[in-house]
């Protein structure tokens, strides 16, 4: 009888140490996780880092080095998970099957994205604008700053960072304003009927070559676009580099506008005759 309420005592403290080895463990296997985690981030991102480095130090694409880095975090994450849930006695090829139905489940909702990841993928292998050009895509101008794997970034003149799908930008129109060497700046200048349109053609051809950042080759264009009821209209073409573009536009307006005060044209105006038909 004593030895049997011995060996229920001990198996009562039994118990509890088994439950208190239990939770040490996995304690110490979860902070091992943590730990395995934080490092792992490390070495990617000084792994992506070093080859980032590598490929500016060999001159590559800006746009195709920031293209590889997401995708390649994107991956070494993934694999970096697996990774850790392996340590913690996961089954990882049951995860690995699980992922793979959740990514088929996912991509069928969320077609979209797949798209948009696609767009990028040929973005990036066709090459129709790359950082740091200026253009217009999707319905938005601005300079590109990065081309992700599902958005392209880009700052707009006012300096608004806009997102814009990779797929709408690859199925709408793209306008690379960065891609020649210069540009064409369009503006008109309205002549009275009395005002010489030689004269004043002769003055802008002469004057614009003195604006800073106007191109000599090709020249100037200056001739008469079309006519209205105030006189003729010009238009007036200067061309320059993409990056002087807005300086170039509003030096040109201002220049229209003190050479003809300065030649004394008359104030375009619309002239209007009414005549009695009565009697």
């Amino acid at each position: 009888m004593l030895s049997q309420l011995l060996t229920f005592q001990l198996a009562q403290l039994t118990v509890p140490q088994n439950l208190v080895t239990l939770l040490t463990e996995a304690g110490l296997k979860i902070l091992g996780a943590i730990a395995f985690f934080v490092v792992g981030r490390w070495l990617i991102n000084f792994a992506l880092g070093l080859m980032s480095r590598t490929l500016k130090g060999r001159q590559v694409d800006p746009t195709l080095i920031a293209y590889t880095r997401s995708t390649l975090r994107v991956l070494l994450t993934i694999v970096l998970v697996v990774a850790i849930l392996g340590y913690l006695g996961i089954e990882t090829a049951s995860f690995a099957a699980l992922l793979a139905g959740a990514g088929i489940a996912i991509g069928a909702a969320w077609s979209g994205l797949l798209a948009n990841f696609a767009a990028g993928a040929f973005l990036i292998f066709l090459r129709p604008f790359k950082v740091g050009d200026f253009i217009c895509a999707g319905g938005v101008t601005g300079t590109v700053e990065e081309i992700g794997l599902f958005v392209t970034q880009i700052n707009t003149p006012d300096n608004i960072v806009t997102y814009v799908g990779n797929n709408k930008i690859f199925a709408d129109n793209i306008q690379n304003f960065s891609h020649n060497a210069y540009r064409r700046v369009e503006l008109v200048a309205q002549l009275s009927h009395d005002t010489d349109h030689k004269a004043a053609i002769k003055l802008l051809k002469e004057r614009l070559q003195a604006i800073p950042n106007v191109i000599t080759s090709p020249a100037p264009d200056v001739e008469i676009l079309e006519f209205n009821l105030a006189g003729p209209v010009l238009a007036v073409r200067p061309y320059c580099n993409n990056k002087d573009y807005w300086q170039v536009y509003f030096d040109t307006n201002k220049l229209i506008r003190e050479t003809f005060g300065e030649a004394g044209f008359s104030v375009p105006e619309q002239r209007y005759v009414f005549r009695n038909q009565m009697g």
